[in-house]
């Protein structure tokens, strides 16, 4: 019995190992998610603001981005394509605030149609864990079809808008992403050992933690759906596929600036 226990320790223990690292790894990608949420959180305790918490806001994310790339936890490179982000994701909150989607009650004078220029870190921040895992990870992507997939993440993208005034077909464009991604796999590095993943479940499991954290983040009061502005309630099931279907965006971006390692036959 004892050896038998023992033979099942091992491989047991390997395994722990290699989900505590995993665990571990993705916290450090998040490094600047984790810290902007922070500063969110804290900047609704902070009584007596001399600007507007928006505004201060906007001053602690560029500080935040200056302090990761003097560090040297993001590349030039990354810097660049993190700021892309930030500039979609300030579009894609122009439409969306100004058609009611959801709002930012509070004043602030670098405050453009209702949107702060801080909400663009929001998106910042994914960019942000997308470069950082795929250095942390070395990350490479394998079999990957960039024209095909960037083509439908762009849909993905438009139809966010356009479901407004036109039929929203989230749906099929989720069976085109899915049929588009069939065979490509995520291949990362934990504790020495490669694996790989197909790259549509990564899609769906860093849309679920992106659920939880904008849990987080409307709680912490970055922002307000309708339905939250006379008191937090949790954030609706189905922006779980939202998010599921957005980071395909923002990995494109970053396959794009990494075509060495996201071109690989397999």
């Amino acid at each position: 019995m004892f050896r038998f226990s023992a033979h099942l320790t091992g491989p047991l223990a390997s395994s722990v190992r290699q989900l505590c690292d995993f665990a571990w790894t993705q916290t450090r990608a998040c490094a600047f998610a984790i810290a902007l949420l922070s500063g969110v959180a804290v900047s609704t305790q902070l009584p007596g603001l001399p600007v507007a918490r928006y505004d201060l806001l906007v001053v602690y994310g560029v500080l935040l981005t200056l302090l990761f790339w003097l560090r040297g936890w993001e590349s030039g490179r990354d810097i660049a394509v993190i700021g892309v982000c930030h500039v979609i994701g300030l579009a894609f909150e122009l439409v969306k605030v100004s058609l009611g989607s959801w709002s930012y009650p509070e004043p602030a004078v670098l405050k453009f149609a209702g949107v702060p220029l801080y909400g663009g870190f929001l998106y910042a921040a994914v960019g942000s864990y997308v470069c950082r895992a795929w250095h942390l990870f070395d990350l490479e992507l394998v079999r990957y079809r960039p024209r095909a997939t960037a083509a439908v993440a762009a849909a993905v993208y438009l139809n966010f808008f356009s479901h407004h005034w036109l039929p929203d077909v989230r749906w099929p464009l989720a069976g085109l992403l899915v049929a588009v991604t069939a065979g490509t796999s995520a291949r990362f590095t934990v504790r020495g050992v490669r694996r790989q993943m197909p790259l549509a479940v990564s899609f769906v499991l860093i849309g679920f933690f992106l659920w939880v954290a904008e849990n987080l983040a409307t709680y912490a009061g970055a922002w307000r759906y309708p339905y939250q502005l006379h008191g937090w309630q949790p954030v609706g099931v189905e922006k779980f596929g939202a998010w599921s279907l957005l980071i395909s965006i923002t990995v494109v971006l970053v396959a794009a600036s990494r075509p060495s390692a996201a071109h690989r036959p397999g």
